[in-house]
């Protein structure tokens, strides 16, 4: 069994170029925060399931930004 990693990530949505255009800003969906995970991938399956649910038929426009430790 691999020893827990350290991770932190934050979610960010970005607006589309129309939204842009009007001003709108990406934002962050998740402040930063901290988890263990046994490598990159199974972290990045137990953020994305801190997804809220009004941005999941827009994945396409969000950012995950992970760094390990």
């Amino acid at each position: 069994m691999e020893k827990a990693k350290l991770f932190q990530y934050a979610i960010i949505y970005h607006p589309t170029k129309d939204e842009e255009k009007e001003g709108k800003k990406s934002l962050l969906v998740s402040d930063i925060r901290t988890i263990l995970a046994s490598d990159e991938k199974t972290a990045l399956i137990l953020i994305s399931r801190e997804i809220p649910a009004e941005y999941l038929d827009r994945l396409e426009r969000l950012d995950i930004a992970i760094k390990s430790f």
